[in-house]
């Protein structure tokens, strides 16, 4: 397995096999053949896109849900992340330690969507005992990509002299 592949991966879904061996010194037919052996053993799951939404016309609504659960004997926290990450409308879900148990990233198009899909669906699980929802209002920064649009100062260097 190589380390430096999957962070040049990670930065850059789009990176061809000619950029990786340029800076691995590998050749392209052996970083083809490391990427098909970590995608075999489960290493890369998936190669995804980062899109900012907020530049399209279609919206939704993101939310950081917190579930507190009482874990079942024998299969602790398992059962409801399984049953949870299984709705379309969760992009992400976590183990998490302190005050909450899980946390998952809702996305769904309206407020009153998101609102629906946590009391009739998530807050009725078994095991959930409570749930604390934080709307996402901007997203400056996602899976390693800044989505901060920055405005170019045009106004030059002035000296210090």
């Amino acid at each position: 397995m190589n380390i430096q592949i999957l962070k040049l991966l990670a930065k850059n879904a789009d990176i061809t096999d000619s950029e990786i061996s340029t800076v691995t010194g590998l050749s392209e037919d052996e970083i083809r053949s490391e990427i098909n052996e970590m995608k075999k053993e489960g290493i890369i799951r998936a190669v995804k896109a980062v899109i900012d939404w907020e530049k399209l016309d279609e919206f939704y609504v993101s939310a950081i849900v917190e579930l507190k659960v009482t874990p079942k004997p024998g299969l602790g926290f398992e059962e409801v992340a399984r049953k949870v990450s299984r709705y379309r409308e969760v992009e992400s879900c976590y183990l998490l330690s302190g005050v909450s148990d899980l946390c998952c990233i809702v996305k769904c198009p309206t407020f009153q969507d998101v609102s629906r899909f946590i009391s009739k669906e998530l807050s009725t699980i078994e095991s959930v005992t409570s749930t604390k929802t934080q709307f996402v209002m901007r997203r400056y920064k996602e899976l390693d990509t800044d989505l901060e649009v920055k405005d170019e100062d045009e106004r030059g260097v002035v000296s210090s002299c």
